[in-house]
């Protein structure tokens, strides 16, 4: 679904919503996922503080979140795995940053 959802993004400007045709199962499961990530307080400010900066290093999310490097690790790789955030690994440290059109399909899922 992301991927239809991310090319029709692309091609037409936007993509379906749900309320605009019924959500076949594997839809629903995909979006129930990402949405799934986004409903962790933790995982919503550490999304934030990832957009905000552009790209962040994993290092440099303990401070602002008053979070350990193993939570910190289990939050991103929730994000990573919902296709929220991507990450780049540099030396022994991961850089992240956001997905716009991960980000973009779900706002449009919703409109």
């Amino acid at each position: 679904m992301a991927k239809r959802l991310i090319a029709a993004t692309m091609t037409e400007g936007c993509c379906g919503s749900v309320l605009g045709a019924p959500l076949d199962a594997d839809d629903a499961t995909e979006l129930a996922a990402a949405f799934a990530a986004l409903a962790d307080p933790v995982r919503l400010r550490l999304l934030s503080l990832v957009a905000a900066a552009g790209e962040v290093c994993s290092c440099d999310l303990e401070g602002p979140l008053a979070k350990s490097q193993p939570t910190i690790s289990h939050h991103t790789k929730a994000l990573a795995e919902a296709g929220l955030i991507v990450g780049e690994r540099r030396g022994r440290w991961m850089w992240w940053r956001v997905a716009p059109e991960r980000i973009e399909a779900l706002r449009a899922a919703l409109a």
